[in-house]
């Protein structure tokens, strides 16, 4: 991709869509696809569109009791199956359970993920929020190439969010070992790697006619935001003092719902067969940002940079390699 290639198509949508919207005449019967975090949130109402549209959906489930409840209410084709994307090993045995029970995959929605939270580790050492957000989702798609290879045009949804704007990837630094950890530069350096990723993983699936797209699904109030004490939102704005939602934030903010459908247009849009790698926001493709952007929208240039994307991809293979 480059970065000429971020600005609107004119899709026809808007950023309160609702998913009947985007899938209004578009048939997923014989397609499958896997939901990562799909069972919560955005992630549900994900699952449920796609399920709708005759798609057989599997759901990777962090808590099985939870994903049992709250998957009951959805009617289709839905399975889940045990995966932590803090484990690799629990990844690993996720990838190696789909190929046992799926030929092919036609659509893969990276959608869970984790946002603002203390400093922890995982997998070798990981700062939680890159290995969660990024090295997790990097690790399941790696394992599931193949079984994409083996789709008619199969495209990967990665969810970045317009945190990125932020900051890019601290190079020097990405795991916090020498440096001050902050919990919103960490998100910020996650969501440009989720941005990154894409921009790098078209490049390899064009190969086979596959495509992967990042897509920021806009604010939405989810459990993603249970590392946020309420006294923090309040400080950011997103909440009044008697904790109801100001208006101005109401007018930005979508519902679940709403929140899923730049994924779901991004997996099925016909619009992007020809725009590989391009990061998405309301149902578009996202503008590269300007000094007359807001702080809430459009495309930072670090995410648009081919050379970035690639450089981040060898991290991740050897970082990966040697957990």
């Amino acid at each position: 991709m480059a970065a000429a290639d971020q600005k609107p198509l004119g899709s026809g949508f808007h950023a309160k869509s609702e998913p009947h919207e985007i899938l209004a005449g578009i048939d997923l019967t014989g397609k499958t696809a896997i939901v990562t975090g799909g069972y919560s949130g955005i992630g549900l109402e994900t699952t449920r569109a796609l399920a709708d549209a005759g798609a057989t959906v599997i759901v990777p489930v962090r808590d099985p009791v939870k994903a049992e409840e709250n998957l009951a209410a959805i009617e289709g084709d839905i399975s889940s199956a045990k995966m932590d994307l803090a484990d690799l090993d629990s990844v690993r045995a996720f990838a190696s359970s789909a190929y046992d029970s799926i030929d092919s995959l036609d659509l893969l929605i990276n959608n869970a993920g984790i946002m603002a939270c203390p400093l922890e580790r995982v997998g070798p050492g990981w700062e939680s929020q890159f290995g969660v957000n990024h090295m997790g989702h990097f690790a399941l798609t790696r394992a599931l190439l193949p079984l994409l290879e083996k789709a008619d045009a199969p495209r990967v949804v990665s969810l970045s969010s317009v945190a990125h704007k932020r900051n890019g990837i601290l190079w020097d630094d990405i795991q916090f070992e020498h440096g001050e950890y902050q919990k919103w530069v960490a998100y910020a350096q996650a969501k440009s790697a989720n941005a990154l990723f894409a921009n790098a993983l078209s490049r390899r699936m064009q190969e086979f006619g596959g495509r992967a797209f990042s897509v920021h699904p806009g604010g939405i109030f989810t459990p993603l935001q249970r590392h946020l004490p309420q006294e923090e939102q309040i400080e950011l704005g997103w909440l009044n003092p008697d904790g109801t939602i100001p208006a101005a934030v109401a007018d930005i903010f979508k519902t679940p719902t709403q929140g899923c459908t730049t994924s779901l247009w991004a997996a099925t849009s016909p619009l992007l067969d020809a725009m590989p790698g391009v990061y998405c926001e309301d149902c578009d493709v996202a503008q590269l940002a300007g000094a007359d952007s807001l702080p809430y929208q459009h495309c930072a240039p670090h995410i648009a940079d081919d050379a970035d994307a690639e450089r981040l991809w060898e991290i991740s293979e050897s970082l990966l390699a040697a957990a």
